[in-house]
């Protein structure tokens, strides 16, 4: 039987290494999926929402290099385009699959017509249409390319009619390349930068993701310098372990110590981070960014030297031309300040909270210590996000995914479908929040269905805790935050899951216990606090000032039982504003 295009098409797919595509077939994609049958090397993963398949995809590129979703005419692709934005921040090398209407209904408002080209265009690097089989090679060979060197997303639109034409074989390459260059810096920029480092003592050193696999070289010039080592979220699982100057994190979900070290600071070197939050970056002190994107340099602070290069082959580089410095006075005083911090994380985690109230500080910890040397953890944005970050410790084999540049909702049990698909030796956790889970519940049955061993963690605060935060600290009462949720352990129960759930503070380790124990998939539903607060690295008056009025505003309400859990609740925080 001569090959036609869907044919070509998954050839092409597995000789560029994709193991699976996640989708939900029908239609525009009917070949696709009977190609992919009959070729026998690639697994078709059915997610119950496209969305979830993105975010698996998402996922899985993130820990194995590439991945491949799909989604069929109109409605599919416009259910991709969430999953398929995270990926993109991310810098996640997905290919998207986004079969259409027949080629000859193109401009006739067809059922289920949608213009792939505008519809993709802001979540991608490559976006094209193949209307013929002799488009659709090329395009897919330099949809790959582009996924794969710009770390992002490419989309290749693809007409149902068109994938069952014979396909045609073209004289450009079908092969795909993946050269891995050496970067850095000049070396006048090097000597440059050596002699500006030689002025000042008082350094330290912010890692974004782009230093994730120059945690030895990174830790060294720090140790060189007497420099303290900041990191963002996403780059917290290759920077923090065997660091002995790391000084946590700064940004929205960060600690006082690291935000006072970089405020504390002559000179700041900022290491393959984007870092997008401007109002904690300092403006007094002189900065050095590293990026592999000069277009990048410059954008979030005002850097005094901006250099191009990779931070493993920069700091190779850079490491000769550094004298190691004496005077570790300021390294000290930094380390002594996060000793502190620590100390007052530890008080959230020894008051494991009561009946119903349970302290999610508590339970993160709780998990810390269970989960596996290498296990990977998937967490929702919100409070779910915080307390991940906050409490979850690296190792150098452990991995954290969340939708740390998108910010979406939902994220984090459709991203361990994909993680538990892409490392099926590794333990996979995903931090959940009830809000978050909601939205996607229905792939539960997509983990079961697969005999994936995921273990989701339900922070089930019965709110959407970070929405409430944001309105009280701008002086808003919150409304319409409150979540009424099913049972979500009788609800795992009756997906097939093993179903726990924990209500009070003493049986929350028996139940981690357990469900990490549980061969095969397993929620923990947890009782957690709705009125646990997560203060911000830097408490701002203002910030004061709206939880006071927005606290005003409830009791003048009526609403003074809330005030007072409120206050109870977090009475520990009271030393963070003195």
């Amino acid at each position: 039987m001569a090959k036609n295009v869907a044919d070509q098409l998954v050839e092409m797919l597995a000789n560029a290494g994709i193991k699976r595509i996640y989708a939900v077939t029908g239609d525009s994609l009917n070949e696709v999926n009977d190609a992919v049958r009959r070729e026998g090397s690639i697994q078709w993963v059915h997610v119950r929402h496209e969305e979830a398949g993105a975010y698996a995809a998402g996922a899985e590129a993130q820990l194995n290099g590439l991945a491949c979703c799909a989604g069929s005419s109109g409605p599919g692709h416009v259910h991709l385009i969430n999953g398929l934005y995270d990926a993109h921040r991310s810098g996640a090398p997905v290919i998207a699959i986004a079969s259409t209407i027949a080629s000859f209904e193109f401009g006739s408002q067809y059922f289920q017509e949608t213009n792939t080209i505008k519809l993709f265009d802001d979540c991608s690097y490559y976006n094209q249409i193949a209307t013929t089989p002799k488009q659709l090679p090329r395009m897919l060979q330099a949809g790959i390319q582009s996924a794969l060197h710009k770390k992002g997303v490419s989309v290749i639109g693809l007409p149902g009619d068109v994938t069952s034409m014979d396909a045609v074989e073209i004289n450009t390459s079908t092969q795909n390349y993946n050269p891995a260059p050496v970067i850095r810096p000049s070396d006048a920029d090097l000597q440059q930068l050596a002699g500006l480092i030689d002025q000042y003592h008082k350094i330290t050193i912010f890692c974004g993701i782009g230093a994730a696999d120059a945690h030895d070289e990174v830790v060294e010039l720090s140790q060189r310098l007497h420099a303290t080592v900041s990191y963002s979220f996403r780059a917290k699982m290759d920077i923090q372990y065997d660091n002995p100057n790391e000084v946590g994190m700064t940004g929205l979900l960060g600690l006082p110590s690291a935000y006072h070290s970089m405020h504390e600071s002559d000179l700041l070197i900022l290491l393959g981070t984007d870092f997008p939050y401007t109002p904690f970056m300092p403006t007094d002190c002189k900065i050095v960014q590293v990026d592999t994107k000069p277009e990048r340099i410059g954008r979030r602070a005002k850097v005094d030297v901006g250099l191009c290069g990779t931070i493993k082959d920069t700091l190779t580089t850079l490491l000769p031309l550094i004298a190691q410095k004496q005077d570790d006075s300021f390294l000290q005083a930094q380390l002594k300040v996060y000793a502190d911090v620590k100390d007052k994380m530890q008080t959230y985690v020894d008051d494991s909270g009561e009946k119903d109230k349970i302290h999610p500080e508590f339970v993160a910890s709780i998990l810390d210590k269970q989960a596996s040397n290498d296990a990977i953890f998937t967490v929702d944005t919100g409070m779910s996000c915080v307390w991940g970050s906050r409490y979850i410790n690296a190792t150098g084999k452990r991995k954290m995914i969340g939708s740390f540049n998108h910010g979406s909702m939902a994220n984090a049990m459709p991203q361990a479908i994909g993680a538990a698909l892409a490392r099926p030796g590794q333990q996979v956790i995903a931090l959940c929040g009830d809000g978050g889970l909601s939205m996607l519940l229905g792939d539960l049955a997509t983990i079961v269905q697969y005999k994936l061993p995921v273990k989701v963690i339900v922070f089930n605060n019965r709110s959407l805790g970070m929405v409430k935060l944001e309105m009280e600290v701008a002086g808003l009462p919150d409304w319409q935050t409150d979540m009424y949720n099913p049972d979500f352990a009788l609800v795992a129960q009756a997906m097939g899951m093993k179903g726990i759930t924990a209500n009070r503070p003493d049986q929350v380790k028996q139940a981690i216990t357990d469900a990490l124990a549980f061969d095969g998939p397993a929620l923990v539903n947890i009782f957690t606090d709705p009125n646990a607060l997560a203060m911000p690295p830097k408490i701002e008056f203002e910030q004061v000032k709206g939880m006071a009025v927005s606290m005003t505003k409830l009791m003048l309400n009526g609403h003074m039982n809330e005030v007072l859990d409120t206050v109870k609740a977090n009475y520990k925080h009271l030393k963070d504003l003195l």
